[in-house]
């Protein structure tokens, strides 16, 4: 049994050529339907010829011609255009001869090269056309052909309107892909800074600390293991990131985890381990629709928490977090002046796709030293934008 609800796309499948042809063999039966006597196409005004062999000539140059006329409008054009001068000058009066204005629209939007040339081509022979009717003894006044002439061209208009819509349409279609890469190849870059940064920054740390320990054996050892887990959770980071890049991430079996703001106690707790004295307060359960906010949470933690190791290391860093009714808020203060460490430079970009995240949310983001010394990073995150 046939699928009804498939035709359409079966149709669209189909080329141009085919999908045009229909058009074509409908305007040229309508052309012997006693029906549409009186309904006919033409200028000149010059006695009318009953159909003869020359008038089937001149029917299929005026119909046939439009089943290319989006695959070869120069060619469907001229081929239409010829059709109609022959019926015009014979005293053929065919409902086909409105294959001449649709050809004209076709060709105004399909036409790619040597527009204006065909323009100027299209006119002249119009003309020629007119004077050729007025010497055959057409009773056409000449304002007449002006108005033919208007028609005619309108119909070219109408098609160049249609051909700059699709052109316009194809731009902004340019634009938004531009776009939405630009935006993927951030969102990219930031995912990339949050896992690579927190974890390279502790094992450098981590190593640093160990050139000191070499007297001390079990605290070497311990240091050392600290840096192989701290390697592995950034190579396991790294895999669950190029698993969400994967286009068949989100089919069944293949689900990521996300870190979330419940993730908060591990982090905290891989920064101790890095040799960072934290002290860590959390107020309120996450709610059901925090959605993004608890993601961007973890981020805003886990961006403080590195740039203390970074610049503050071994200063006292309080980290609290309150989950609110409508909002999650994050604050994360060190101690102390800055200490620069040999650990990795920040390139900035850290804290400023921390603003752009919070502030997509609608939230509110700061980051400055405190006035007794040392660094403040705060956010106001408002729950229930979805994940």
């Amino acid at each position: 049994m046939i699928d009804l609800r498939r035709l359409p796309a079966a149709w669209r499948r189909q080329d141009v050529t085919v999908r045009d042809l229909p058009f074509a063999l409908l305007l040229a039966v309508m052309s012997f339907l006693p029906v549409l006597r009186g309904h006919e196409t033409y200028v000149g005004e010059l006695p009318p010829r009953p159909f003869d062999a020359p008038a089937i000539v001149a029917l299929a140059l005026l119909c046939l011609p439009l089943a290319v006329r989006r695959r070869w409008p120069a060619a469907c054009l001229a081929l239409v255009s010829l059709g109609f001068a022959v019926a015009q000058l014979r005293g053929y009066q065919m409902v086909a001869g409105t294959a001449l204005p649709a050809a004209l629209v076709s060709s105004g939007a399909h036409l790619e090269r040597h527009r204006r040339p065909a323009v100027i081509v299209l006119s002249a022979a119009f003309a020629a056309l007119a004077i050729a009717l007025h010497l055959l003894g057409g009773a056409e006044r000449p304002d007449g052909y002006v108005v033919v002439y208007l028609a005619l061209a309108a119909a070219w208009g109408i098609g160049s309107w249609l051909r700059s819509g699709r052109a316009a349409e194809a731009e902004r279609r340019v634009r938004v892909a531009e776009a939405t890469r630009a935006a993927e190849r951030t969102r990219i870059a930031r995912e990339l800074h949050d896992v690579v940064a927190h974890h390279v920054t502790a094992m450098v740390v981590q190593a640093e600390a160990a050139r000191y320990l070499t007297a001390s054996p079990d605290r070497l050892d311990a240091t050392l293991n600290a840096v192989t887990g701290t390697g592995r959770r950034a190579i396991t980071d790294l895999r669950h990131l190029l698993d969400l890049l994967n286009p068949e991430h989100g089919t069944p079996g293949n689900d990521v985890r996300t870190p979330s703001a419940g993730d908060l106690g591990t982090l905290v707790e891989h920064t101790r381990q890095a040799g960072q004295p934290v002290e860590f307060t959390e107020e309120g359960e996450p709610s059901e629709s925090a959605g993004s906010a608890e993601f961007v949470a973890y981020r805003v933690v886990q961006e403080a928490l590195t740039n203390a190791l970074r610049y503050a290391h071994g200063n006292r860093t309080v980290t609290r977090v309150r989950y609110g009714e409508k909002e999650i808020t994050v604050q994360v203060g060190t101690d102390g002046p800055e200490r620069r460490t040999s650990s990795p430079g920040g390139s900035g970009r850290g804290l400023a796709g921390l603003r752009e995240r919070v502030d997509a949310l609608g939230g509110e983001f700061s980051a400055h030293p405190q006035a007794g010394g040392g660094f403040v990073v705060r956010a106001r995150i408002p729950t229930g934008s979805p994940s």
